[in-house]
């Protein structure tokens, strides 16, 4: 793992997570169901305006309180779901956490373009606040965390990082930090179809830049940002592995704690890792990280 000095005195700045393995780290019904140590809720509505969204609680077994984890799906802001196949490796990890974890559903473009989802991660946010009794959480200990346009999610809600919407911190796996570099976006150039559905724009004139950047998440970081830890793969062809380290760059130049795990080698998606054990060494690393963080 490749680790930025996170702050004097830190538990991460005291530790080195090393893996030589991997290079760097080579109110609606519910249906409740028993796995393990966890009770888990299924499809528990967290809005219904403007329309019905769900979310799968798993619940640790004990009193509790305990620290909480929301997940964000990817899918280009257009496709995926809160038990997608390409997000089904993290749930495992999750339970290996101990913590309460939710997974959760927003909308879609391009029958809802952005910022459409970002609001939906939001309220799927205040939900789980003000139910903590309920889901036996602590709301002073909340991770968000994100993979792909999921990530792109979590970072922005994490680098704004106001209230009612703040966090403790943000695990982004290969997420964009700047929109327009991700999507190789120049202003008055040309644009897809796609994106033009996504951001809800005709054109990138001054108006649709604009809209792109106020949702990209490098315009927004401050003192005041959760913590991060980014995950990403070398060879990452959706999200440039170079947008984490940008990540870091930014958010340690404004004095925020970050750290970064490197997949050498490690193409898009926690679910092509998964296919070689050779990737595998960030899951061990990110629970650490996440207990160095929630557990303080």
């Amino acid at each position: 793992m490749q680790s930025s000095k996170p702050g004097a005195g830190s538990a991460m700045s005291r530790r080195h997570f090393t893996q030589g393995l991997i290079g760097c780290a080579t109110g609606a019904a519910v249906g409740v169901q028993a796995q393990g140590s966890y009770q888990v809720l299924n499809d528990v509505e967290f809005t219904a305006e403007p329309m019905p969204l769900k979310l799968d609680a798993h619940i640790p077994a004990g009193e509790g309180p305990f620290p909480a984890i929301i997940l964000v799906h990817g899918g280009g802001w257009r496709n995926g779901d809160k038990r997608a196949s390409f997000i089904q490796p993290l749930f495992p990890v999750l339970d290996r956490t101990g913590y309460a974890w939710f997974s959760i559903d927003y909308r879609l473009a391009p029958t809802w373009p952005y910022t459409a989802m970002i609001e939906d991660c939001e309220r799927a946010l205040q939900f789980v606040k003000k139910n903590a009794r309920r889901f036996k959480v602590r709301p002073d200990r909340i991770a968000l965390m994100g993979e792909s346009a999921g990530a792109h999610l979590v970072n922005l809600i994490g680098v704004r990082n106001k209230k009612p919407n703040n966090v403790d911190s943000v695990v982004s796996f290969y997420g964009p930090m700047n929109l327009m570099d991700t999507l190789k976006l120049t202003p008055g150039g040309p644009i897809n179809d796609g994106l033009k559905a996504v951001f809800g724009i005709d054109a990138l004139d001054a108006a649709g830049v604009a809209k792109i950047q106020a949702g990209s998440p490098d315009t927004h970081v401050h003192r005041g940002s959760a913590p991060f830890l980014f995950i990403h793969g070398t060879d990452d062809a959706a999200v440039p592995y170079a947008q984490s380290p940008l990540g870091m760059e930014l958010l340690k130049k404004a004095g925020v704690k970050c750290d970064l795990i490197t997949v050498q080698g490690g193409i898009h998606g926690v679910i092509n890792w998964e296919k070689d054990t050779r990737f595998h060494g960030y899951k061990q690393q990110m629970i650490d990280w996440l207990k160095m963080r929630l557990e303080r």
